[in-house]
This record gives C-alpha cells, structure tokens and sequence, in this order.
C-alpha cells in the first residue's frame, strides 16, 4: 500500500479487516444508517446543499458510540500514523461517515478537497457490500488529475480499501443495480 500510494498516488487493499471486524462493521452501519442518515450535500458553509442531480448517497459520521466504529477508527489512526512514518505527509486527523447508495444511485465527477485550502489531504473508500457480483456497477471511478482519462476502474467488494490523493484525483461512484455500503473518509492536514 505505502509503495503503491508514493509510485502513482492511489492504492487499492484487500483485506484489511479480519472477518469478524467486517461483519461487526456491516451490521452497525445497517443500524447506524437505518437510524440516522440524512441526505449527503455538496459544497461548506453559505454553499453547502443537496443537489439529487450530483450526489445521491445518505450518510451517517461515524464516531466512538459503538464498538465498531471505534475499532475502524482506531484502525484507521494507525494507518495515519504508519503513512506519517513513511510517506511524510503531515496528516493530523482522520473523519469519516458511512455512505448508502441505494439502487441507482451516483456520485459525478468531483474533487474531495475545498480549493485553496488543503485540508483534505488523503481521501479513503472502504466497502461494506457482502457477496458484490460482476455486473452490479457501483465502481468507484478514478481519473488523471485533469479528469480527462480513467486511472483505475474499483469494484466495491467487501473489505477493500482504496486510497487516494483527495487534491489531485477526481473520481465519481457509477450507479449499482443494488444498495452499495461504504465508509468514506478523509486524512486531514493541519
């Protein structure tokens, strides 16, 4: 991962977590989700809103209430802490919410960092969707830093985690035939 993220700037692990972690993820992110999403917006502040035409995911923050989230947080503070170690990239803390796309649902083309601010410095995607089949869509494209070419094509397959330059890659979630489950996240800088 760390020699794939310093080559070309994106990587892509399978099996992070072991098998009963993932379980524990998958069914509080059902709960989570069924209890407190509410519908993702595009922009900050004064520009913050919900645009159907954009982005079509709900969302739920993940934070230490329950045992799961916790542990992919802690889990997750590590891997800051290991690319702190060997990449140098200054990363100071990490958020993250669990994302639900239901049958259709898209993401277009964006950046994940704000302009003239780096705030968001490495974006991550790690899925939650048991048993995903070829053909159910739902991939996580990843374009050059102009957006005029695909880097790399992600299926959303349980467990995976994909990493990726917030600032230089934009990238867009394809509609699925079926609900897709993630957790979306971002190391931040100072």
């Amino acid at each position: 991962m760390i020699r794939q993220l310093a080559d070309q700037g994106y990587a892509i692990v399978d099996g992070l977590l072991p098998a009963t972690d993932l379980n524990e993820l998958q069914r509080s992110a059902q709960y989570i989700l069924s209890a407190q999403a509410t519908q993702a917006g595009t922009g900050r502040g004064s520009n913050h809103g919900v645009n159907a035409g954009i982005r079509q995911d709900h969302i739920a923050w993940l934070d230490q209430s329950d045992a799961a989230s916790a542990g992919f947080l802690a889990r997750m503070e590590q891997l800051r802490q290991q690319l702190n170690q060997q990449l140098f990239l200054g990363l100071f803390s990490y958020e993250c919410h669990y994302a639900r796309y239901q049958a259709g649902g898209f993401y277009r083309k964006h950046l994940d960092a704000f302009k003239g601010e780096r705030n968001r410095l490495l974006s991550t995607v790690f899925y939650l969707n048991p048993d995903w089949q070829a053909g159910q869509g739902g991939e996580l494209l990843v374009y050059n830093h102009d957006g005029t070419a695909i880097v790399t094509s992600v299926t959303p397959l349980a467990n995976r985690l994909v990493l990726f330059l917030s600032e230089e890659f934009p990238h867009e979630v394809l509609p699925a035939t079926r609900q897709r489950l993630s957790i979306a996240g971002w190391f931040r800088g100072a």
